[in-house]
């Protein structure tokens, strides 16, 4: 199944409280249960004005309705084709 970088533009993110982020959470866990398992949400990073999220999904579409559904920004959606690390240099 493919993965995504999902970039979304909130200025202010780093400066979100840990309520606001367990909200945010709460919220995207909340659309995901109702759009079914083909969609799963690994893990995000929260910078000072970005979150980019990395996401499980059949495809871009049904990250787009993720995003509408919660009210969330999409500006950028990026299919992962390969992963690379310190390992990948030996």
């Amino acid at each position: 199944m493919p993965k995504y970088v999902i970039e979304r533009d909130l200025p202010g993110a780093g400066s979100l409280t840990a309520d606001q982020l367990q909200a945010v959470s709460q919220k995207s866990c909340g659309v995901l249960r109702n759009l079914g398992p083909s969609i799963q949400w690994v893990h995000s990073y929260v910078t000072q004005d970005k979150i980019y999220c990395i996401y499980i999904a059949p495809n871009e579409q049904l990250i787009r309705e993720h995003a509408t559904q919660g009210g969330f920004p999409a500006n950028r959606i990026s299919e992962i084709i390969s992963m690379i690390d310190p390992v990948s240099a030996e």
